[in-house]
């Protein structure tokens, strides 16, 4: 079942045309990474999901994007419950100046969660999804800076899913990491993609190959082409993609 629909969406930074006529459909329970060139639109389309671009001057966009069936692009449209439904994950680790266990009760504490039995175990469940209770049950009241950076990822990810949203964004969540770090972070993702869909953005073509269920190639604001992950990489019906997968540029 679809997720996520984008029908003719176009993106707009002033007058530079970010995104052009994107058409997709993301079902739920899948990864899908979008790969491409630096400046190519995939981060874009990727915060417009979750309306992060609404802070940016100048940014306008056109067309529908839908989310279970809704256009998230209604004024009607509360962003505090949009961004609890879609959760975001960024390229650099971002703890609060906080325990490692206030880090995961914020979001339940500022949505109206006063029943600290329900916090805890909340909590407690997230680190455990997260794959990191084992790591820090012994020091909750610890500084999240204490953690090392891939600890503090996926600080973020147990974070984001504590208010329990159903879609999770990912901007190059392991960029910033060393190798195992990184695949932690990957073997996470395939733990989290039977409960959650998950959106993508990596620079890394092997990540891509290795996370992902289906990938989407933009080059120039444009979908060039969107597929099986094995197809994309093994058997692209797109020249461009081709030379994208094969580092013939980008």
């Amino acid at each position: 079942m679809k997720i996520i629909e984008a029908i003719d969406v176009n993106a707009y930074y002033g007058d530079n045309h970010a995104l052009t006529n994107i058409n997709i459909e993301i079902k739920e329970n899948t990864v899908t990474a979008l790969i491409g060139p630096s400046g190519c639109g995939k981060s874009t389309f990727l915060r417009m999901l979750n309306r992060m671009n609404d802070y940016i001057e100048g940014f306008r966009n056109e067309g529908t994007l839908l989310i279970e069936g809704k256009d998230i692009y209604k004024k009607k449209v509360k962003l505090e419950d949009l961004r609890q439904h879609v959760g975001m994950v960024f390229q650099k680790p971002n703890p609060f100046p906080k325990s490692i266990y206030e880090n995961v009760a914020y979001g339940l504490r500022i949505r109206g969660v006063k029943n600290e039995k329900e916090v805890e175990e909340r909590v407690e469940k997230s680190l455990k999804k997260a794959v990191l209770w084992g790591e820090v049950k012994d020091s909750l009241d610890k500084s999240a800076y204490s953690l090392s950076g891939g600890q503090q990822q996926r600080l973020c990810i147990a974070r984001t899913l504590a208010v329990k949203p159903s879609i999770i964004l990912m901007d190059e969540p392991a960029s910033a990491l060393d190798p195992l770090s990184t695949a932690k972070i990957e073997e996470l993702i395939a733990e989290l993609r039977e409960q959650y869909t998950i959106v993508i953005v990596t620079h890394n073509m092997h990540q891509a190959s290795r996370v992902s269920d289906r990938t989407a190639f933009f080059y120039l604001g444009n979908l060039i082409e969107y597929g099986k992950t094995s197809d994309i990489f093994t058997n692209p019906k797109i020249k461009q993609t081709e030379n994208y997968i094969s580092g013939r540029f980008g």
